[in-house]
C-alpha cells in the first residue's frame, strides 16, 4: 500500500448523511457520507467563521454550517450561492468499504 495512503476505518463507521472527525497534522478533518454512500474528506472548519462542518448537515453533496448556514460543496470544497471561501480538500480512497485518506504526513488519531 502506498505510504501516503493510511486506513481511516470502515464506511459504515460513518452514519448516512453524516460525518467523522480525524485528527491530522494539518488540523481536522471531516469525513462525509452522503445517502447515495459517496464519501468525501473537507477540513472540518467552514471558511466563513470556523464553524465545524463535521456537525451541520448533509444534503446531496454538501453540508450546511451549523453556526450561520453556510452551504459548503464536499466535492470541491467551496462555498455555495453568494457566499465565497473554500476548504481544503482530501483525497479519499474506498476500496470494499475500507477507506484511505491521502495525508502529505502519515501521523493521524482518529477521534
Amino acid at each position: 500500500m502506498d505510504q501516503n495512503w493510511i486506513d481511516i476505518g470502515h464506511i459504515d463507521d460513518i452514519p448516512l448523511r453524516g460525518a467523522r472527525c480525524v485528527k491530522t497534522p494539518q488540523g481536522k478533518i471531516a469525513v462525509f457520507r452522503t445517502a447515495d454512500n459517496e464519501v468525501f474528506a473537507i477540513e472540518d472548519h467552514c471558511p466563513h467563521k470556523g464553524g465545524p462542518l463535521s456537525q451541520g448537515i448533509v444534503h446531496g453533496k454538501a453540508v450546511t454550517c451549523p453556526l450561520h448556514n453556510w452551504v459548503i460543496s464536499l466535492e470541491s470544497g467551496r462555498a455555495m450561492g453568494a457566499d465565497e471561501g473554500a476548504v481544503r480538500t482530501i483525497p479519499l480512497r474506498n476500496i470494499d468499504g475500507q477507506l484511505s485518506m491521502s495525508l502529505e504526513r502519515a501521523l493521524i488519531a482518529a477521534e
